[in-house]
Formats: structure tokens, sequence, C-alpha cells
């Protein structure tokens, strides 16, 4: 049937602050939501807390409403708004929560507002345990065996019924939390009391506990007609035990046979239409037992999920701009397959390539945590690869996570210990993929390693196949490696890194040339849904080694915008957010604007926010011959974060137009040792330091600067590594271990200030002239990460003497630093004097914050001075702010209950929200300041 023309406005509710278990794929969904609806000449509203997002922009929406998820909130809105319908399918567990709990105030009612997409039912009887367990009973889906408890008597019960190995699920949670395993009963109490109080109804369900089964989902979509599809299939690599946002998941399903496959189909089609009559997007989980492919139901999802990110870019198929279309009324017949334009949207999705997710976990940011994966989620974000192959995916998808690999092994980090090896394979953590490739090139049988991980031996055959590759491979060198066989590595998805260290005595660069001299070069296939079945129109690509290349340069001037890879703690969503920004400035103004960024999360991967989309790894090899084919007129590196920022040597030295600041001047900046010699140049105060190489020398920095100090790496970000010492042997034990697990690094020393404030500016300099565009004070003191520190906007405790200073500083740096774009610094207060400890000539995780705060489009003005040599006279830039506007940091300590909560200048957070007050009276503010400052007394 035609739309409902009965809604005329909509409310999307958001998912608020990225956390673990719930991250930026929801800020993708909300957006494309929005995008869609608009089409159709709906009015749409947005509530989320979270400034960071694409989501909460006025690109995206026509009311953006920066408010805490609450009640009140909700209410407030529907006061101001004449709103139709409630969307709460985009906003993961948050936005469904909230939905019932106003549902149960009767607020939907008392406003006249229906709620689309999902009902208020489908929620109850699938986040309840026992409901969703009875119905699967009821409709002849086969769960593993449980009982429910609401009470810790109830759940003693239940585990003496059942026996052990158990799982606990709490009902109503998010990423897992609280779940676990209890594979003996002396363990069993400490669980149960932790899955009880994890509940928001102290409800868990005491379950079987299938280890080694296969786990799968489907995504699927039904209309108001009743029929669904199934978008995609998806695969986890690694068996039921570990948390499917920990999981290495593969699409399309790689070991079902026809048969399950189609159970399994017909099953999650049944389940869909069992839980209510509404028309939307669904998620189903099941567990395949690997011996007789018996099937069992572990959970259904009625709203987009993580995977829904993920099956959207791995097909193509946009599940939350259809889902949305849905809601409003639409049936599938009546909606443009987005990519071909010539067929519906009522098809099932083709694949002839293979997509590879991997978590990126941050460990590093948790010293002392249990890494061992399981049922409650730890990764806080995700890459993707596509290729022709498993293998290629996999490599590529290693590639992508930015954490020093040139592929799955065979680079010169591979472990030898075979002990160690051995027990990562039974104990699951975030190297266990690695230690598969390292078991498997020293001899360790493939079946020896199945039964040690439980992995799919299909899977296993296929990491050997690389093994034995990189064997055969040592026979040769350069010169004599057989064409036909150095093209069989590219197509396995072999690093150019990968082959150099494997052949030694080589280099990146000679194999690349090399290649080059033979013709080896990458081609682009298109992502079309249906395998080519019918032409596509949408230009997203990705990379592999065959005849024809379906990525046809264009004669347009193009400007390339790197992205920032992975989401992890220093480098998250903010960054996306600039990406996304830049390639609308870009388009804007007049270039073809090309995205590159592997992460499915994010809106910068959406395949109509580009001309041209390459899902391809941010890493040299791949960018380099994107460039050769492309040749942009020049490369954005200033809005990805270090990932893009990484690359900007590399691209100076192959003489690769770099847009806005110089990457000499952006090396300045990132270069400690050189920044502050060029403060002590412009007569700016700064802590006094010293450059060490090693513990001796740190020790005689330390003693001429005095105690405290700051010990830090150069070219980091999110403050890795960073620790304040106060004596000898701490500083000797911080320097070891930086120069242990950064290589080649040095080592700064600085003075702490202790006790004093910090501050931040956020500007825009078109090379002559700078406009400061926010400047925050911390609430918390020096010392404290400013990613983990509560931010206000503007300052509310400093001097015009200390706001003097901090204009004065900001001008002359970005001056002599010949910044053109972005420009972030930041400041330590102590007795009115202003030092600088550090700049950033490019987009900083307070860019979006200011943006929104200010109502300016902070970015798209950045853009367009770097790219046209505009000046920045010739914008206006308004700022909106009446009151003030705090940034709150919002933690994840709860997946690491072991992990000391103790901030420090290493950053930990992993998202945050934004706060408006009318004044500093605000009793929030004032029990804020109050709880949070050392420096009451100033």
């Amino acid at each position: 049937m035609p739309k409902d023309t009965s809604i005329k406005s909509v409310l999307i509710i958001g998912s608020g602050p990225i956390i673990i278990g719930q991250a930026c794929e929801f800020d993708y969904s909300g957006s494309q939501a929005a995008l869609s609806l608009k089409e159709e000449g709906i009015s749409v509203s947005i509530i989320n807390s979270n400034p960071a997002t694409i989501m909460t922009d006025k690109v995206i929406s026509d009311h953006v409403y920066l408010l805490p998820l609450t009640c009140e909130s909700i209410e407030k809105i529907l006061s101001e708004q004449q709103i139709d319908a409630v969307l709460p399918t985009m906003g993961g567990q948050t936005a469904l929560n909230l939905c019932i709990e106003a549902s149960e105030r009767g607020i939907w009612e008392k406003y006249g507002v229906k709620v689309i997409g999902v009902d208020i039912a489908a929620i109850e009887k699938t986040e309840n345990r026992e409901a969703f367990r009875q119905l699967m009973v009821d409709i002849g889906i086969g769960v593993a065996k449980s009982k429910i408890a609401n009470s810790f008597l109830e759940g003693k019960e239940a585990a003496q019924e059942i026996g052990f190995p158990l799982v606990i699920r709490p009902s109503y949670t998010l990423g897992g939390k609280g779940a676990g395993f209890v594979h003996k009963k002396e363990d069993f109490d400490t669980a149960l009391n932790r899955g009880l109080q994890a509940s928001p109804t102290h409800e868990v369900l005491v379950e079987q506990a299938v280890f080694g089964w296969k786990e799968y989902e489907l995504e699927l979509l039904r209309d108001s007609n009743d029929n669904v599809i199934i978008i995609c299939s998806i695969e986890n690599f690694d068996p039921m035990g570990i948390h499917t946002g920990d999981s290495i998941t593969v699409a399309p399903a790689m070991t079902l046979s026809d048969r399950c496959y189609q159970q399994m189909r017909n099953q999650a089609i049944k389940m869909m239409r069992a839980i209510g009559n509404f028309a939307g997007g669904c998620n189903v989980q099941f567990s395949v037992n690997p011996a007789n492919e018996e099937i069992i139901a572990i959970e259904i999802n009625p709203r987009v999920s993580r995977s829904s990110a993920l099956a959207s870019k791995a097909t193509g198929y946009p599940i939350a701009k259809i889902a949305a279309k849905l809601a409003i009324g639409y049936n599938l017949d009546e909606i443009e397959n987005q990519i071909t334009k010539t067929t519906s949207a009522y098809f099932e999705p083709t694949l002839d390539y293979v997509i590879v997710k991997i978590p990126r976990w941050n460990f590093d940011k948790f010293k002392g945590a249990n890494k061992e994966l399981g049922l409650q989620m730890k990764s806080v974000g995700e890459v993707m690869g596509i290729g022709r192959s498993f293998t290629e995916a996999l490599q590529k998808a290693c590639q992508s996570l930015e954490i020093g690999r040139a592929g799955l092994g065979a680079d010169g980090r591979q472990s030898r210990n075979l002990e160690e090896i051995m027990a990562s394979l039974e104990h699951p953590s975030w190297d266990r993929l690695f230690h598969i490739y390292d078991a498997l090139s020293l001899g360790v049988p493939i079946e020896s390693v199945r039964k040690a991980t439980k992995i799919d031996r299909w899977f296993l055959n296929q990491i050997q196949d690389l093994v034995n590759m990189e064997t055969e491979l040592r026979r040769y060198s350069l010169n004599n490696v057989p064409e036909e066989f150095l093209f069989q590595l590219k197509q396995k998805g072999f690093s150019d890194v990968q082959i150099a260290h494997i052949l030694g005595n080589v280099t990146e660069e000679d194999v690349y040339q090399r290649r080059k001299a033979l013709g080896m070069r990458r081609v682009y296939k298109m992502v079309d849904t249906c395998a080519a079945e019918f032409p596509a129109k949408t230009p997203y690509y990705y990379s592999s080694y065959e005849g024809e290349n379906e990525s046809v340069a264009s004669d347009r001037k193009k400007i390339i915008v790197l992205g920032s890879g992975p989401n992890r703690i220093g480098q998250g969503i903010e960054f996306d957010y600039s990406c996304v920004h830049g390639l609308l400035a870009a388009k804007e103004a007049g270039y073809e604007a090309i995205m590159v960024n592997c992460n499915p999360e994010t809106v910068s991967t959406d395949f109509n926010m580009a001309d041209k989309l390459y899902f391809e790894p941010v890493y040299w090899e791949h960018v380099r011959e994107i460039i050769d084919l492309e040749q942009p007129y020049g490369v954005i590196v200033q809005l990805g974060g270090q990932t893009a920022l990484k690359m900007a040597e590399k691209m100076h030295q192959h003489g690769i137009r770099i847009i806005g600041t110089s990457f000499n001047d952006m090396d300045i900046a990132e270069d400690r040792g050189r920044f502050s010699d060029l403060l002590k140049d412009l007569d700016i105060p700064y802590p006094k330091y010293g450059v060490a190489e090693s513990a001796e020398e740190a020790l005689e920095v330390a003693h001429k600067v005095g105690y405290p100090v700051l010990v830090r790496p150069s070219y980091v970000l999110g403050g890795q590594g960073m620790s304040i010492v106060i004596n000898d042997e701490d500083l000797e034990k911080a320097v070891v271990s930086l120069l242990r697990n950064l290589p080649g690094n040095r080592v700064l020393i600085d003075h702490f200030l202790d006790r004093a404030a910090e501050a931040e500016s956020d500007s825009i300099s078109d090379g002559e002239d700078t406009h400061i565009v926010g400047m925050m004070e911390h609430i918390e003191p020096a010392g404290i990460h400013s990613g983990d520190s509560y931010a206000v906007l503007p300052p509310f405790d400093f001097s015009d003497v200390v706001i003097q200073q901090i204009e004065e500083y900001t001008k002359k740096i970005a001056k002599a630093l010949n910044v053109r774009g972005l420009l972030n610094i930041q400041f330590a207060v102590k007795d009115d004097k202003v030092y600088v400890i550090e700049a950033n000539p490019r987009a900083s995780r307070t860019v979006p914050f200011i943006a929104k705060a200010y109502d300016v489009p902070y970015i798209n003005i950045a853009t367009k001075v770097m790219l046209e040599a505009n000046k920045l006279s010739d914008f206006t830039i308004e700022r909106k702010l009446w009151g003030y506007a705090i940034k709150e940091p919002v933690f994840s300590f709860d997946k690491f209950p072991e992990v000391t909560k103790e901030l420090g200048p290493e950053m930990k957070s992993t998202g945050e929200a934004i706060r408006f007050i009318p004044n500093l009276q605000d009793p929030y503010f004032r029990h804020l300041y109050k709880e949070k400052s050392m420096y009451l007394s100033r």
C-alpha cells in the first residue's frame, strides 16, 4: 500500500553516547532513516544527547534535540512539536527501552503519537527471556534448555535442573551486560548475582551452554503486506561462547548446507511473523550443532542492530533507509532499489564477493583487564574487508585494524612460543586469529587447532592455504618469483609488506615496482547487490586482482578524503563526523568527492554520502593505488584523525598534494620536541621538557626539569602510553615500557604543572587570519586527559588576562605553523599564566561538540578554506549559544570490573554527551563543579 499520509512528522530516538555494545552503527541507521523520511516530505525530529554524530546535525533532520534520553525530554519535545509518530528502532536498546517507558507512562497516548517500525508487544516478547523462550516453543522453533529466575533461589533451582555448563543471560540488557558462562558449581553464585543485578527487571535466563556450536545471523525486512525478505546471512568465524560483537564474522555464510540454510531462513521468517504485526527490520541469531545441523534460536531483535549496518555495507542494501519507508506504510515492491535504480526493493541481495568483519579492541587502555572473550562484549569498534575470496577479505580486514599488522601473519610480528599460542587458542582473546596462523605455520595439525578453538575446519583450511603459500614463496627471490604465483599471492590478499618480509632483503617499494613492471595492479569491482545480474548505478567499490576494472576515473577535479578507520578510544565517531562534512563541503565547492574508509558502522561509508566510495583499508598500499587510478587534485588528511595523518609523510615523499596544512608543519606539531622548540622561538610559555631515547637519558632529563613529570611518546593519539611519575624508579619503568611497546619512538619528558587548570581552543586559519570558533575550560585539573574531562563552553572561571593570552597564543601558533584549516590547542593555566601543552593542526574530538553548541558549520568552512584558498573574511561565522554547553565524557568501565576507574593522562572514555545550562547557578553545574573540581579555591 502507499505511505500513510496521516504521518506528517516523525520523532526518531537516538542511542545516546557511544559505549561498548552500542556504537556508531546507530548513528548510521538513524541518519539513514531520517534522510529516507525527509525524501517523503515528512518533518523529522531527532532526540539524541551525542554531539559527536552526524545524526545530530542539521543536514540530517529538521529539528535536533540535544537532550538527555529521558521521558521528561520526550514530553518537552511533544509539547513543542506536533509529532504524529515515533520511530524507536534506530537507536538500539536505549531507544527501545525509552519507548517502552514512555508507553508505560502513557506519554504516546497522551500526545496522540503512534509507535511505528515495531510494536511494544514485540519488544516485550523479545526482551523478556522467558516470553521469548515460550513463544519459540509455541511455534515449534528449537531453543536451548532453560529456566527463568527472578531470585537467587530460583536461579539455584534452575541450575540444579539443567546441569553444568550453563549460560546466564540477564533480561533487557545491552552488549551481553552481566551475561556469562558458568563451567562449574563453585562459580555459579557469583555469576548469578552479577546477572540479577545487571538486569533492570532483576531477571535472568539460566540456559544450557552449547559450547562449540556454530553461530549465524540473518537480517530480515518485512512490510505491511507480510512480505519478508532475507537481506544477508552472516556466519560467525568464532563458535558459540563469544559475543557476536566480539566475533569475527563472514558474509555470506560459508559453511552452511543448503538444506540447513533453507530451514534457518524459514524459521527466521516464522519468528519475525510471530512476534508482532509490524513493518520494519529484524535481526535473528541462531546456533547450529556442527555434528547434525540441529538449529536452535538464540534471540531476535525487532530493530536495526550492530549487524544491520554491517549487512547494509556488505550487500549495498540500505536496511535502515528501507525500514524507515516500510514503517510509514510502503510495501517492498513500491520502493526503488537504491543500487540499480531500475528494480524494486523487493529482492534478496546476491553477493559475488566475500566480506569479513573483525572487531577492534582497546585492552591497552584497561591495564589489568581480563582479555578473554565471552558473552559480554568488549570490543570498541570494527573493520570490514571486501574481497573475491575469504582469504583476500580476511587479510584486508587485518590490514584495516591499525594494530601494526600487514595482514594475517608473515609480517615479522608472529609469535613462536607454542605454549603461549595453544593457550590463546583455548582461551580466546583479541589476537587468537593471529595465533591460529602462528600455530599452523609451526606445524600444529589443523585437527588440533580445530579441537582447541571449535572453529569450523573450512576456515582453518583457508588459513592453512596462506601458510602453505608463505612456505612456497620462501623458495624464491623477488626477481624470479613466477608471475602467476605472485598474482595468486595478491589475489589471496598478501600485502607488498608481507611479500617483502617473506622474501627478505627487499622493501615494500621493491615489491610494488616489480608488480608495476609486470602490469599487476588492482582493479576495482562494484558492490551491486545482485551479482551483476542488473547494472548498478551506485559508485561503491572494492579492489581485487582480476581482469576488468569497473571504476572509471572521470576527468573532473577530484578530492580524496581519508577516513579514520575503526573506532577506538581516542579516535571515535567525531572524526567520521568531520569526514562527512568534508565530503559535503568538497561537493558544494564543485569537486568530485571520493571517500576511502573501512569502517562498516559509519555514515562516511554510506554509498550515497560521497560521489565515489572505496571500501578499502586506510593502509598505504591500498590508498596509493586509488590515488594512482583517480589522479586527484589532492588528498585531505586533516579530518580522519591519526589514521590519515600517519599517511601524510608517505604522500609528501611521493609528491602527492596534501590539502590544507603541509606535512612539514603538521609534523612540527606532532613531534613534541620540534614543537617545544617552536614555542621557545615564539616566546610562548610551555612546561620544561626534554627528549630521551633510553632510560638513562630520561633520568637525566627528569632531574633537569624536576618532578613530577609527564612521560609520553611522540606521534600518538588519545594519550597512549602517557603517565605522570614522581620518582626515578617509576620513571625508569615507564620509559622501558614505552620503548618496548613503541620501538623506534622517542620519549618526551615534560615537567607536570600540578593542580593547573586546563583549557582548549579550536580555530580555523586561512594561513593569515585565525578565527577562534570555541574556547573551553575543563572542570578537572591538568593531568586528566582532555577526552576524559568535563569541558565547559565558553570558559566559566578564567580572567580576561587568561583569555587574552589564549587568544594571542592561538593566533601566534596558527601563523607559525602556516595552518590552513583546523587547529586545536590545549593549554594549562596556573596563577593566571598560560602554558601551551600541545597543538593539533587537524580535526579534533571537540570539533562536533563546538559545532553543535554554537550551531556553526565548522568543518564546511574549514574545508572550503583548505580547498579554494578562500579567506576567512569570505565567511560569516555566527555563534548562537545562549548560556553554556558542557561536554560529558562517558565510560564503559562496567565491561571491565577488575580495572581501576582512576583517570589520568591516558584517555579511557568511549563517548560523550552534551548538556546545555542557562547559567553557572544551574544545580547540575554546581553539583558537577563541587564533585569534580580539585581547585575550588581559585
